[in-house]
């Protein structure tokens, strides 16, 4: 057994690193990603899970932004937008494809470039959620 002596001295040292821990997480706390790391896109015909990092990261694909946030047209910002910022869920045209159009030319197209990933058709692949 310990002693009450030897009991108090080993709380005191846990409430110590406890306080100091808890301080360090504070202070230093993990910085946000700058990019996402996963999008869920919640649509009818079942939610896609997109996963951002496997897609820009070296060891994945190695894409660049403007590989996926196409060209900008005139006026418009150099930092990518999210597609919903121009591309409307509900309507479209042949000028600007609805939003579900335009992942699904951007998306598919690109898979069967590359010869990756789901390809049109394969809807299931995509929609699982």
């Amino acid at each position: 057994m310990f002693s009450k002596k030897e009991l108090m001295l080993a709380y005191g040292v846990a409430a110590c690193l406890l306080v100091i821990g808890v301080i360090s997480y504070a202070a230093f706390p993990l910085k946000a990603p700058q990019e996402p790391l996963r999008l869920m896109y919640t649509v009818a015909a079942g939610n896609v899970l997109f996963n951002h990092k496997i897609h820009t990261a070296e060891e994945g694909y190695g894409l660049s932004c403007e590989d996926c946030h196409h060209e900008l047209l005139d006026g418009e910002s150099d930092e990518p937008q999210a597609c919903g910022e121009c591309h409307d869920p509900e309507e479209g045209d042949e000028e600007m494809p609805k939003r579900a159009d335009a992942f699904h030319q951007q998306c598919a197209g690109c898979h069967e470039d590359y010869e990756a990933g789901p390809v049109e058709k394969e809807c299931t692949l995509c929609h699982t959620m």
